[in-house]
């Protein structure tokens, strides 16, 4: 458990991620929490926050010298990595579904995060795989769903490009204009540890008390 902490204190650190391969680290942890199950304690929406912080206020993010070029260059790496991290998700969904399924919980992996995920899916339908980016650890589970349930995989795809371009560049450009003023700069962490609460919590409530139970079935 310490470990976790520790590691999730350190991807939502700035300095952190300057210093431990820079942006480039940002990517894999994107892909990670929307592309495999045991990403799902991954702080997705408070990456996005301090990225774009940390484009703003870095001297030389990329190779570019223009500052828009250098945030351009980075929504789109990012939204690819986090377009094919769900598709991943989707194609273990449909290709380990019985297994997932009958799988027994583990600290990683908890039954009732499918339940949830299916949930949500059933209410929202195709747009959930949009919404579910949103939303903490339903990103997650929302693809591999998705794969386990059949949904037509063209509908999937657009969905999920729709919904990864909405939310890496709102969170990302949220933190570059708010990592303009300084107040925003030298209280970061206090920032960044209000928006996971306020996004986890309804998360973790449901979690705890996830009420009537429903089982997963193919649509």
């Amino acid at each position: 458990m310490h470990f976790f902490i520790e590691l999730f204190r350190d991807f939502t650190s700035a300095d952190w991620i300057t210093a431990h391969g820079g942006l480039y680290i940002v990517l894999f942890i994107i892909f990670a929490e929307t592309g495999l199950f045991v990403g799902f304690f991954l702080p997705g929406d408070s990456l996005l926050l301090i990225t774009g912080v940390i484009i703003k206020t870095a001297q030389n993010p990329t190779p570019f010298s223009m500052p828009v070029l250098n945030l351009l260059y980075w929504l789109i790496l990012i939204t690819v990595a986090g377009v094919l991290g769900n598709m991943l998700g989707y194609w273990f969904g449909g290709r380990f579904e019985h297994l997932l399924l009958k799988r027994k919980d583990s600290f990683l992996f908890k039954k009732r995060y499918l339940d949830q995920a299916h949930e949500f899916y059933e209410k929202k339908g195709g747009a959930a795989i949009v919404l579910a980016r949103f939303v903490p650890i339903v990103r997650t589970f929302a693809p591999i769903v998705g794969g386990i349930a059949e949904m037509n995989y063209k509908k999937f795809i657009y969905y999920n490009i729709l919904g990864c371009v909405a939310w890496v560049v709102s969170m990302t450009l949220a933190g570059y204009f708010l990592g303009q003023i300084e107040w925003v700069r030298h209280n970061l962490e206090k920032i960044v540890i209000g928006l996971i609460f306020v996004t986890t919590a309804p998360v973790l409530f449901k979690m705890f008390f996830p009420g009537k139970k429903k089982d997963i079935v193919k649509s």
